[in-house]
């Protein structure tokens, strides 16, 4: 039978000079994804001592948390989808349209608009590109 380590908490010495690449890293590897929750729950489930089971209390506090990483799971895949429809929208405004960067340097006819993950970037009839965003002006 394969025994399943508890979760612990530890919490040590910080250091002021921690870069903020060096903190997304730390909270990405903190954090666990819907499928890893899963499995771990299944397995401490499955492996727990039938003569001394789960308390009642921590066993719906996991349901409580299971049911919390569904809805952020939930809430993930609208707002991707609310983002493309957005997105999207901003392209089918700027196609044939005039646009000028938010710098002013560049300035031209849409051609054509590829939505990469960041934001749209429209390609001018010249082959030059613009990345629709803040500051850019269509006429």
């Amino acid at each position: 039978m394969t025994s399943v380590s508890p979760l612990t908490s530890t919490s040590g010495p910080t250091s002021t000079s921690a870069t903020k690449a060096d903190t997304k890293a730390d909270v990405k590897a903190a954090s666990l994804d819907y499928t890893a929750f899963l499995r771990l729950l299944i397995a401490q489930m499955k492996n727990q001592d039938p003569t001394k089971p789960m308390d009642s209390t921590a066993y719906m506090s996991q349901l409580a948390s299971f049911s919390q990483v569904e809805q952020s799971v939930s809430t993930n895949s609208k707002l991707d989808s609310l983002l493309t429809s957005s997105a999207l929208q901003t392209a089918d405004n700027a196609i044939g349209r005039n646009v000028t960067s938010a710098d002013g340097t560049i300035s031209g006819r849409v051609a054509s608009v590829r939505i990469t993950s960041e934001a749209p970037v429209a390609t001018l009839t010249d082959g030059r590109e613009v990345t629709l965003g803040a500051g850019v002006r269509l006429s």
